[in-house]
């Protein structure tokens, strides 16, 4: 029996989707191409998930879980900004 967290990794890697939902996903923003354009602070986001959280590996996310971690990025960068009066040294991508 699958825990829930390995069934989530086999729908990232594609599993069940095949190769025209793969194709899909990184038509909307998903994938192993959109991972490898993400900035620093996204990376970062994605290693706290992962190491910290303990949320599997974050290297193929769906486009809904790259834009979850695109809104906490922004949400960063809005607090940093607030509280430094300066962008965040980190370039959004």
């Amino acid at each position: 029996m699958s825990s829930q967290r390995d069934d989530s990794n086999q729908h990232k890697s594609g599993g069940w989707l095949g190769g025209i939902g793969d194709k899909m996903n990184s038509m909307a923003g998903g994938g192993r191409t959109s991972e490898a354009k993400e900035d620093k602070l996204d990376k970062g986001i994605d290693w706290v998930q992962e190491h910290v959280l303990g949320q599997g590996p974050q290297s193929n996310e769906s486009a809904t879980e790259q834009f979850k971690d695109e809104q906490i990025s922004d949400l960063i960068r809005g607090q940093y900004k607030g509280a430094a009066g300066s962008d965040l040294p980190v370039k959004d991508k």
